[in-house]
């Protein structure tokens, strides 16, 4: 299943975990840690939903729970769940969702019809329209409710249990961002007993979705410092997945926390959500903003997100809402989301109304990126039918928008009207917000209870400053509670130079709200610009009124989103400020809580795609065990009766040795390159020359990002003078097409090169050992396998057990070997044949780990596991392959000062001291023996294997300076602790077997 929205890498989610979900019936893919809103977008589905009133289409607005528009009904039956939002709903394994207040279809509502009388039913249209006859107000009330419902409540008798538990702390912190972690720690050192509540599956907060730094380290860094901190001490306690949804009275705090809501249904056992009500002497808040939209025409069509929360799909879910996109911003912080979509490879231009040229440090980084930056300037409406397509500008000067039009094309339209804090919890505490005129938001006034608001719910926006204020609240809410208190060391956070904002919260004002497209407030109830002017015109000057009037801030949102615009207009609407126009009141439940949590008991009473070869069900049967590769089952190795897996790698790898041995290569990576300039591409690619290959030969070459670094190897074949085939790692098949397509794309688009992935449709055998020419000539008579007329690293095509075949002279055994490839269809069958042919021969399947051991005894590397993405070809002594006469993709970097210093890691052999004795992966390499707990590190052991043929234990390294240390003894350190072991280890080259290659050379 495509998720083509899906970057190639990145994100926090668990790409060795995909999951199948049913979306309104149509079946899609994402992967643990995704959201149901992220896998959505990763799977290109933007239109979600019908709106409330207008039935109009809606896309996913946010990334978390002020989501108005992806409103879904979950689950079916006993399990049902209405009106959740698909931006909170963690993803499992067989997920079922549907949109809502759509029949019979979002694609075919028929209440669609609504768009095309939207001027005949603005806010209050039913209280002037169905009065009379009165009688029959109960037949106007349910049609109504049907038409502008949301989800359809349970029918059956809800099948989850729930619980409720009680607690009391010293201190009670909302919110597991950096100024709620930064609050609970400093509590927590001193001794008293700390809750943390965090909605979120992790902790980290707004960190989990930039590349914010502290104390020169990445914040995630800091991030599990903190929380491994805290979930050491008795005395602290994190409640993770939990809302705290009320405040009341006496520092009386309700949460309800999901237990189980994130795994499939047939996993679910014991109780769903457990009701907390946590009694505290202290309470501090940190429950950070939400960012707003702004008001143009067409502002709700899908395709229309906050800024924040497209960085936040790019970050945190490795998804790319849009290729072509327009930031619309009032601030500095819209900047950031520019330079995440430029990152990620979209084209991006930017909105500002602000006039003249920035100082700020995200814009100036935007700039110096290439980013398309238009000042003075907005948007006036958004086009498109199901999706955004394209946005109008006009010039904006003094509060005024000019008359002249501009249209650009886009496929996302990312916004950012300046931040909310989150205050609704201060509020229902019994504090009054205040209004702050710099800062453009409510921010919270005197505290009524013990408690204190800190980082951006407090409008502190800096995370420099609001982490040092959260510390100081930590400090002061232990101190308050009778604890002496241990203040941590400062943090360093990089301060960002931050340009004023421009509060703008209507673009075109009264006229172009009440002429132009529809410019929602209230997204879920369908409230535009109109109605609040239509209101106050009508005589409701209470933000209160205005409220019930229009139905803004009701619904599931509760006005997260648009009540803060909502206010502002209705201030211009009556010629006041916001201060005095006011704020409407924040009550319990912060987000909607089930029925059944506040209940109780008193009622009465996952997986990865798994992608198999066209001979998978052979290997079942003749008693393969499997390893996961990508998504690939591959045959790891084949036990015997009473073999252990050391016994059954000595037997595969012998055989491979001494006489024959088959593997199943089906999952390596193959892409068919044709074109005249195939070659020419090749070149760029590869750091290798490629224009002289002749047809019919092979060339193993390395595949570098723009940083030097090593990205993918492999050989390709030259089949015919503009047709080329490519093989990659299994495990970078896909990533290799993307960057390929990616420069043919944006760099090279005059290239007449046409690319595809083929690694479904060949089956591919690989033959190898001493015996493999006559297995393969005893099944294919039309192919000459002398060595001079089958050279090594040669292609030929013939017929291999009747059967059309490309037969090339490859080895990564470093053995006289084979690669049969064929059609897949028919690739059973071949196997076969080539497995009677050998039987005289006693040939033997093998896996992937004897397949490792034989290439780690000849030297040779795998991608990603003795490279890591800081190593360049001279690093792992192939500087023989960087050519000298021509120019290549990386090949800059390679002459960087870091890159060509002395002293980089380099990849060496190793042979331990003792030869039986296997290093374990991964261990740490230092110069000698030591005592204590640390030592200088040289590098480490990346790949290590009992070798059968050698006798001994071999192992592959990369060590600081290696290729000069030849003939030295280190130290290998393992284990941890008082447990830690360490052994001598001497370096050596990596070819520890037949280093002349003799071999595969073999006449």
């Amino acid at each position: 299943m495509s998720q083509k929205n899906r970057l190639p890498n990145g994100g926090r989610i668990d790409r060795a975990v995909a999951l199948n979900f049913t979306f309104n019936g149509v079946e899609y893919q994402g992967y643990q840690g995704d959201t149901l809103a992220s896998a959505l977008l990763a799977n290109g589905v933007h239109f979600v939903a019908r709106s409330w009133k207008y039935h109009r289409p809606r896309g996913i607005v946010t990334a978390g729970v002020e989501e108005p528009n992806a409103v879904v009904q979950l689950e079916t039956g006993a399990y049902t769940v209405p009106n959740a939002r698909a931006t909170e709903i963690e993803l499992y394994q067989g997920l079922v969702a549907t949109s809502v207040n759509a029949k019979p279809s979002i694609e075919k509502d028929r209440l669609a019809i609504n768009q095309k009388i939207a001027r005949f039913i603005p806010a209050g249209f039913y209280y002037k329209t169905f009065m009379w006859p009165r009688k029959w107000w109960p037949k106007y009330e349910e049609a109504i409710r049907d038409a502008a419902g949301l989800g359809t409540a349970p029918q059956q008798r809800d099948a989850d249990r729930y619980d409720k538990c009680f607690a009391h702390c010293d201190v009670l912190v909302v919110g597991g961002g950096p100024g709620g972690l930064a609050a609970a720690h400093a509590a927590a050192l001193s001794g008293a007993r700390v809750m943390l509540v965090d909605d979120q599956p992790e902790l980290g907060g707004s960190l989990l979705s930039c590349r914010a730094e502290i104390d020169g380290k990445p914040a995630l860094q800091w991030v599990r410092k903190i929380e491994d901190e805290l979930r050491l001490r008795p005395d602290v306690k994190i409640l993770s997945r939990s809302t705290a949804f009320g405040y009341q009275d006496h520092n009386l705090v309700t949460v309800t926390q999901r237990l189980s809501d994130h795994v499939p249904l047939s996993q679910r056992k014991g109780t769903r959500e457990l009701l907390w009500k946590i009694r505290a002497k202290r309470v501090i808040l940190a429950t950070g903003a939400h960012e707003r939209p702004i008001v143009f025409g067409n502002n709700d069509l899908p395709g229309v997100m906050l800024a924040s929360a497209v960085s936040t799909y790019l970050h945190r879910y490795a998804v790319l809402p849009g290729r072509n996109a327009v930031v619309f911003t009032n601030n500095d912080d819209g900047y950031q989301c520019a330079l995440d979509l430029k990152a990620a490879g979209a084209q991006v231009r930017v909105i500002d109304p602000r006039e003249g040229e920035s100082t700020g440090t995200l814009p100036t980084l935007a700039r110096r990126g290439g980013i398309e930056v238009m000042r003075g300037a907005v948007v006036t409406a958004a086009h498109g039918k199901l999706r955004v397509a394209s946005v109008e500008i006009a010039p904006y000067a003094n509060g005024q928008t000019g008359a002249r039009q501009r249209e650009l094309p886009c496929d996302l339209l990312a916004m950012s009207g300046g931040w909310s804090p989150v205050l609704h919890l201060f509020a229902q505490s019994g504090g009054k917000a205040q209004w702050h005129a710099d800062k453009a938001c409510f921010v919270p006034g005197n505290s009524m209870q013990a408690e204190a608001s800190v980082g951006a719910c407090a409008g502190d926006f800096s995370l420099g400053h609001g982490l040092r204020c959260a510390v100081d609240a930590g400090v002061e809410a232990a101190r308050a509670t009778g604890y002496t208190v241990a203040r941590p060391y400062p943090l360093r956070v990089r301060e960002l130079a931050e340009a004023k904002m421009l509060p703008l919260w209507l673009v075109g004002g009264r006229e172009m709200a009440t002429r132009g497209p529809k410019q929602f407030v209230d997204f879920q109830n369908d409230v535009s610009a109109a109605d609040i002017f239509l209101a106050a015109r009508e005589g409701f000057e209470s933000v209160e009124h205005v409220k019930r009037y229009t139905a803004m801030g009701f619904g599931t949102d509760q006005g997260k989103l648009g009540n803060i615009n909502g206010m502002a207009i209705l201030a211009q609407a009556l010629g006041k400020t916001i201060a005095e126009t006011g704020t409407t009141t924040f009550r319990p439940n912060y987000t909607p809580v089930s029925f059944g949590t506040f209940a109780g008991r008193e009622l009465g009473e996952f997986l990865d795609p798994v992608r198999k070869t066209a001979l998978h069900e052979w290997h079942v049967e003749n008693g393969a065990l499997f390893e996961d590769v990508g998504n690939w089952k591959r045959p790891w190795y084949y036990p015997k009766a009473g073999e252990d897996m050391r016994a059954a790698l000595a037997r595969e790898s012998l055989a491979v040795r001494t006489s024959v041995g088959i593997l199943d290569a089906s999952t390596l990576g193959k892409i068919d390159i044709q074109g005249p300039d195939a070659a020419k591409l090749l070149n760029w690619v590869y750091t290798n020359p490629w224009s002289k290959l002749e047809v019919g030969k092979c060339r193993y070459g390395l595949m570098l990002d723009e940083n030097g670094m090593i990205f993918d190897d492999g050989v390709t074949v030259r089949l015919a003078e503009q047709h080329y085939l490519m093989s990659t790692t299994t495990g970078g098949a896909a990533r290799v097409l993307t960057w390929l397509e990616r420069w043919l794309q944006t760099e090279w688009p005059d290239m007449r090169v046409r690319l595809a992935s083929v690694t479904d449709h060949w089956a591919t055998f690989a033959v190898a050992g001493p015996m493999s020419r006559k297995v393969l000539q005893k099944v294919c008579d039309d192919i000459d396998f002398a060595n001079a007329a089958f050279p090594f690293m040669s292609y030929r095509e013939g017929t291999v057990a009747g059967v059309a075949a490309r037969v090339m002279r490859i080895s990564f055994s470093g053995e006289l070997a084979y690669e049969v490839n064929v059609p897949a269809n028919v690739g059973r069958a071949v196997w076969q044949a080539l497995i009677d042919a050998g039987a005289e021969f006693d040939i033997t399947p093998y896996g992937t780990e004897t397949m490792h051991v034989l290439r780690a005894e000849k030297g040779y590397i795998i991608v990603g596991q003795d490279t890591d993405g800081s190593m360049t070809p001279y690093d792992i002594g192939m500087g023989g392959l960087v050519a000298k006469s021509k120019d290549f993709l990386g090949k800059r970097s390679l002459s960087r000062s870091d890159t060509a210093k002395a002293g980089r890691k380099q990849l060496v052999g190793l042979l331990s001291d003792d030869a039986s004795f296997v290093i374990p992966e991964g261990s740490q390499i230092v110069a000698g023996p030591f005592e204590g707990d640390t030592a200088p590190m040289l590098g480490h052991v990346t790949s290590s294997y009992f070798s059968p043929i050698l006798k001994r234990s071999i192992a592959m390294a990369v060590v600081k300076g290696g290729l000069d240390r030849m003939g030295e003894t280190v130290t290998v350190v393992f284990g941890n602790g008082k447990s830690g072991k360490q052994i001598a280890a001497k370096i050596a080259s990596p070819m520890f077997y037949d280093s002349e290659g003799a071999r595969q050379h073999v006449e």
